[in-house]
C-alpha cells in the first residue's frame, strides 16, 4: 500500500511538478503572512536560520549532483531527494515573504511598492525559459537575497542601532559566507569556473545590487517601523499616557488626526508617532518638516531628533511640535540618521478665522 502511494505520488509530481513548485513557493508566502512574528522574535530567527540551512544544504548537493560528484545513498536520503524542489520552493517562499513583509512594515508606501514589485518580478522570472536554463544560479540568487536579508536584519537587532556600521558588517559577513561555500565545494574537486558561475557571482551580484539600493535609500531601515502617526492640535503626557487632542471626526476616520489642520493664532502643530524597534534597541530617528512652496516646490524646514528605545510591543511613543508655519501643503518624513525614510505623512494647514469655541476629541495612547 505504501509502495503504491509512493509510486502515485512520484507520478503526480512528474506530471505536475512545475505547478507544485509554484504552489509551494506561494504557499510559503501565505504561511508566513499568517504566522509572521516580530523581527526580533527568537523563535522566528531560529526558524529563518533553519530554513537557510535547508536551502544551503539542498543547493550544495544539487551542484554536486549536477556535476556527477554525488549521488543520494540510503533509503531516507533517496526519498527526501525526490522532493527537494518542493522543499526548496517552500523554504524560499517563506523567507522571501518574511523579508518582504519586514521591508514593507519599515518603509513608506513608495519604498514598499518598489520592493513589492521586485518580489513579484522574482516570482515571474522564476518561470521564464531563460531562467530555467540556469536554474541553480537563479535559485542561488534567491537564496542570496534571503541570506543577505537575514544577516542585514540580524546585525541591527544585535547591535541595537541601524546605519552604515551594521550594513557594512552585513555585506562583509554575506560575502564571507559565499567564500566559505565556494571553499567547501572546491574540496569536491569542482572547477573554479563552475563554482564562480553557480555560487559566487550570483551571491556577490545580489550583495552589490542591495548595497546600491542601500546607498540610494531604497532599502527600508528594518528593524525600525512606524506603528502609528498623526497630526494633532495638542499632545500632553500624563501618568505615562499620551493625550492627543484632535478635531477629526468619525466621518473622516481614514485621516491620521488633523491632517486638515485648521489653525488659529497661537496654535502649534503636533506630530505624534509610535515607532517599533526591538528590545535593547537605542537609536535616533529624525522628524523632517517640509513645506510645498507654490513656486519652488517642496522645501525642507526643520529636522528634529527623537531618541527611541525598544521593547514596547505597541512601539516607542514620541512627539514634537512646530509653532512657526504658514498655510498650505506640508509633509513630514520620519527618517533614520543617514536619511533613510521610515514613513511619511502629508497634511494641509488652513487658517481658521472663526472665534467660536472648538470641540476636541481626546485620544489616549
Amino acid at each position: 500500500m505504501l509502495q503504491n502511494f509512493k509510486t502515485r505520488s512520484i507520478d503526480y509530481y512528474t506530471k505536475y511538478g512545475k505547478q507544485l513548485e509554484i504552489g509551494f513557493f506561494v504557499g510559503g508566502f501565505i504561511f508566513d503572512i499568517l504566522f509572521l512574528s516580530e523581527v526580533d522574535d527568537l523563535f522566528s530567527i531560529a526558524q529563518q536560520a533553519i530554513y537557510l540551512l535547508i536551502i544551503t544544504t539542498i543547493l550544495h548537493f544539487e551542484i554536486l549532483f549536477r556535476m556527477q560528484k554525488w549521488r543520494p545513498t540510503g533509503s531516507f536520503t533517496f526519498k527526501i531527494w525526490d522532493y527537494r524542489e518542493l522543499i526548496l520552493h517552500f523554504a524560499l517562499g517563506s523567507l522571501l515573504s518574511s523579508y518582504s513583509l519586514f521591508y514593507i512594515k519599515s518603509a513608506s508606501f513608495i519604498s514598499s511598492l518598489i520592493f513589492l514589485i521586485l518580489m513579484i518580478a522574482l516570482l515571474i522570472a522564476n518561470e521564464l525559459p531563460l531562467v530555467k536554463k540556469s536554474k541553480v544560479s537563479f535559485k542561488m540568487g534567491l537564496y542570496a537575497i534571503c541570506l543577505f536579508s537575514f544577516i542585514s536584519i540580524l546585525f541591527p537587532v544585535i547591535l541595537g542601532f541601524v546605519g552604515w556600521i551594521p550594513f557594512a558588517l552585513s555585506v562583509t559577513a554575506t560575502i564571507a559566507f559565499f567564500f566559505l561555500q565556494v571553499h567547501l565545494l572546491r574540496r569536491q574537486l569542482l572547477e573554479e569556473k563552475t563554482l564562480n558561475q553557480a555560487v559566487f557571482f550570483p551571491g556577490v551580484s545580489v550583495v552589490l545590487v542591495f548595497s546600491l539600493f542601500y546607498v540610494l535609500g531604497w532599502i527600508p531601515p528594518v528593524p525600525i517601523s512606524a506603528k502609528e502617526q498623526g497630526i494633532y492640535h495638542l499632545i500632553e503626557k500624563q501618568n505615562g499616557q499620551f493625550l492627543l487632542s484632535t478635531q477629526n471626526s468619525w466621518l473622516t476616520f481614514w485621516r491620521s488626526g488633523d491632517q486638515h489642520f485648521k489653525a488659529r493664532p497661537g496654535d502649534k502643530i503636533y506630530y505624534y508617532a509610535q515607532i517599533y524597534s526591538p528590545a535593547r534597541f537605542s537609536d535616533q530617528v529624525f522628524v523632517r518638516w517640509l513645506f510645498k512652496d507654490p513656486k519652488m516646490g517642496w522645501q525642507k524646514t526643520d529636522r528634529i531628533a527623537l531618541q527611541i528605545s525598544g521593547g514596547r510591543e505597541a512601539g516607542f511613543r514620541a512627539f514634537t511640535n512646530k509653532s512657526n508655519y504658514q498655510p498650505g501643503e506640508w509633509q513630514i518624513q520620519l527618517e533614520t540618521e543617514i536619511g533613510h525614510e521610515i514613513t511619511r505623512l502629508s497634511f494641509e494647514v488652513e487658517l481658521d478665522p472663526s472665534t467660536e469655541p472648538r470641540a476636541f476629541e481626546l485620544l489616549v495612547r
